[in-house]
């Protein structure tokens, strides 16, 4: 844990008393705070009360002893309209933040030169995360990995000079963190996304630009237009600004180009990084993630073999395009955490012969949208609540049967691509939601990861 000792003897109040928000309320205690908290869910309320954490009915507070207000990210801050708790904060003039800017705090104020690289973006965030974390642990270095990924900041070991923390942000997290300071700060990519959480397209890249804008080194994807505008709107500002790029080559910075991921300096440009034999960084996408770790590694002061050595040992991000067994030729895939067709399109770009696992519950478009990546697709298995929806977009595309549980998709695929004898993926990558079958994603990639083991002849990777 990360006490909060910069608000030592100072009243707090807290809003949302889920796993970070409970994470953050122990840390204010444990740094001497004063904490008021609450949430919608009065269990929540009484489990934090039951700890001894002070609760309170913030509608009933006096707002004016309080010096602070931390607030979850995933409560709105402005959009579609601020919170109650946001408007009472702001009424008594209580600056609103979040649990990234206290741990900045603290590392500002106990160790500022604690190396930090802080990761956003609307795709990837993840999967680069977890890789430049596997680099620096695999390098021996003391590493701490949190943030959006799933591990609160707060419960992370108190910053220290050679201690090495790897932050995963979140838009929400951006928005409530007015003091972030990277050492490497990284925007992979930007497409719509939160817009109703942000209002417009416009106010959602602003806030993902305060990330790089504020690093010591900004390392931004430039495929896109926007991420290209804030790169050189931080290059103009005077920050050091190293591009990457999934799609096209790059006079200087990092670009993929096939299986390699190239360093070009003044025009000039050499392979860096050889991914062709790295099954769990396999697809352009992860050319591009691993191009984002490789500068910030280096921005770090890891040297070159030690990043080689960590790419080639990373295990890959689980539930991301994650190799979880073989049986012969065939390789089982989890990508539960595809949960729409955007994100499902990396893993079908990736492999050649596929056995597609798809369904659930559908977002807005469908599957529509991967039609290029149809001629790649043996035979797909639906499940869930999108299996008629799916099957009238395959239509004579693509052959299909409704297996309607991840069980039956399972045995059905891995029969088939028995009986067909070619090298060949069994992928589930959703392009959905699990709330018809699962409680979450995990739960189903873990079901996914079940249902393979008990396959005849399998040989697990996990």
């Amino acid at each position: 844990m990360i006490p909060v000792t910069t608000l030592s003897g100072r009243h707090v109040a807290l809003f949302g008393l889920g796993g970070s928000g409970l994470a953050t309320a122990r840390a204010l205690v444990a740094g001497g705070a004063t904490v008021t908290a609450w949430d919608d869910n009065a269990e929540s309320v009484a489990k934090a009360a039951a700890e001894g954490i002070g609760t309170g009915d913030l509608r009933q507070a006096d707002w004016s002893i309080f010096e602070a207000f931390v607030l979850s990210p995933g409560v709105p801050l402005t959009h579609p309209k601020p919170h109650w708790t946001v408007d009472l904060a702001r009424g008594a003039g209580v600056e609103v933040i979040g649990d990234v800017e206290l741990f900045s705090r603290e590392r500002r104020a106990l160790s500022p030169e604690a190396p930090l690289i802080a990761i956003t973006g609307t795709n990837g965030k993840s999967t680069t995360t977890a890789l430049i974390a596997h680099i620096l642990s695999a390098s021996g270095r003391d590493t701490q990995l949190g943030g959006n990924i799933g591990t609160a900041v707060l419960t992370l070991d108190p910053p220290a000079k050679d201690r090495f923390y790897v932050v995963e942000c979140s838009s929400y997290q951006i928005d409530l963190t007015p003091s972030l300071e990277p050492t490497a700060g990284i925007l992979l990519n930007l497409t719509p996304d939160h817009i109703d959480r942000h209002g417009t397209m416009e106010n959602y890249a602003a806030i993902k630009e305060r990330l790089v804008a504020a690093s010591h080194t900004a390392i931004i994807g430039v495929d896109d237009a926007w991420c290209e505008a804030i790169a050189d709107r931080v290059a103009l500002a005077g920050r050091p600004v190293i591009r990457i790029a999934r799609h096209r080559s790059l006079g200087d910075g990092y670009y993929a180009e096939g299986a390699a991921v190239m360093r070009a300096e003044g025009g000039l440009a050499e392979v860096f990084a050889d991914l062709s034999g790295i099954a769990t960084l396999r697809g352009s996408h992860n050319g591009q993630n691993a191009a984002a770790a490789i500068a910030a590694c280096l921005a770090v002061g890891v040297s070159k073999a030690e990043i080689l050595l960590g790419l080639a040992s990373f295990p890959g991000l689980k539930h991301r395009m994650q190799p979880v067994a073989t049986v012969g030729d065939v390789t089982f895939v989890n990508d539960s955490k595809a949960t729409n067709a955007e994100a499902a399109a990396p893993a079908l770009s990736s492999f050649e012969r596929i056995y597609w696992i798809a369904g659930g519950v559908p977002k807005d478009g469908g599957i529509a949208s991967l039609s290029p990546y149809f001629p790649r697709i043996a035979k797909a298995y639906l499940i869930g609540r999108a299996a008629d929806e799916f099957a009238a977009t395959l239509g004579h595309a693509v052959p299909f049967e409704r297996s309607e549980t991840l069980e039956k998709a399972v045995a059905d695929a891995a029969a088939d691509a028995a009986r067909d004898g070619l090298p060949a993926a069994v992928l589930l990558s959703p392009a959905c939601a699990s709330f018809d079958q699962y409680k979450n994603f995990e739960m189903r990639g873990d079901a996914f990861v079940a249902h393979v083991a008990a396959l005849p002849g399998v040989t697990m990777l996990i």
